[in-house]
């Protein structure tokens, strides 16, 4: 029986490592592409600015890539972006200490994720439901921070100093010639692929997301390990929300909508199933790049906004139709045997 689990766990991760290496062979494709029909793409500053507006992407990719891979999904996530960039920079616009302020922001994002882990895990709701509700619930605190408006300039409550120093930390600064967001999101990613790969944790949301009731027979307490998941999207939605407060030196409204579905579409590109089970969170970064280097390229060249979406979203249908293609047809050869 081990043996037959050993396999299993084996064609998984090869698969997902084949989806994920397809995922970066297509980014590089889209950089040469692109590169061709204007060169300006391909020059360094473009680049940076390029891995510095994927950092988005790609944590809001391997929050919702972590759920989706235990057959749930998260749609609060671009409001808990929101409710992030806008408690953050209320508090700082009004004077609060910077680590006040985001300890404050992060409490609140956590507690929407302990939330969703509660109402998926716990109660047995429908994903979809769940977060579908908890996302205008913190797309209502997003509002109600600052009193259903957008917040001044965080200089104006922190000094021009604190205040420059927050946003070169979360946007503008560079380390090593490469701008900060790339490497908070960078690191983020490094420390949830270790997760998923090395821990039990990790094995623990593979095994929800390929038969829960077979996970539950085998130990696994799925209330604690889907709860884990949901925080997991939910900090990496908070690091999000400040990453955009640092961009724009004040928190909006507004921010962070559609950006559960930008997750998602990041997820699926670099071969994480929505279905659950399998895909790897190296998965996530590929797709994040092919998303930014498709928005961006498309930017550059002049294509309408319209035309950027249509492209991005039969990509992403794409992959899921191919996603259950492949698990049709695997599903039938065990039939077969």
């Amino acid at each position: 029986m081990s043996t037959l689990t050993e396999n299993k766990k084996k064609k998984t991760a090869i698969r997902g490592l084949g989806a994920a290496l397809v995922g970066f062979a297509g980014w590089a494709v889209l950089l040469v592409v692109f590169g061709m029909i204007d060169p300006n793409i391909l020059k360094i500053n473009n680049i940076l600015n390029l891995l510095r507006s994927m950092a988005k992407y790609l944590l809001v990719g391997v929050g919702q890539g972590v759920i989706l891979i235990t057959g749930n999904i998260d749609l609060s996530i671009g409001s808990v972006v929101a409710m992030s960039a806008m408690i953050s920079a209320t508090l700082m616009s009004k004077g609060i200490p910077i680590i006040v302020a985001l300890l404050v922001a992060l409490a609140a994002c956590l507690a929407f994720g302990f939330v969703n882990g509660v109402l998926v895990g716990k109660f047995k709701l429908p994903p979809f439901i769940a977060t579908l509700g908890t996302m205008f619930c913190a797309r209502g605190v997003a509002y109600m921070a600052n009193g259903n408006r957008n917040t001044d300039a965080i200089s104006t409550g922190l000094g021009k100093e604190a205040g420059d120093a927050f946003q070169n930390f979360f946007y503008y600064g560079k380390t090593l010639g490469i701008y900060n967001a790339f490497w908070i999101a960078f690191v983020i990613f490094c420390v949830v692929f270790f997760i998923m790969a090395k821990t039990r944790t990790g094995r623990h949301i593979y095994a929800i997301g390929s038969n829960v009731e077979a996970a539950k027979l085998s130990g696994v307490n799925v209330f604690m390990t889907t709860t884990k998941t949901y925080l997991i999207s939910a900090f990496c939605s908070f690091v999000v929300g400040l990453i955009l407060a640092g961009q724009a030196g004040m928190g909006n409204m507004e921010a962070g909508n559609s950006y559960e579905m930008y997750g998602v579409a990041a997820g699926v590109i670099g071969g994480i199933s929505p279905l659950g089970g399998t895909g790897l969170l190296l998965g996530a970064f590929a797709g994040a790049g092919v998303w930014q280097t498709l928005e961006n390229g498309l930017g550059i060249i002049g294509a309408p906004v319209g035309i950027q979406r249509i492209v991005i979203g039969l990509i992403v249908t794409g992959a899921v139709l191919f996603d259950v293609v492949v698990r049709q047809g695997v599903g039938s050869k065990k039939k077969a045997k």
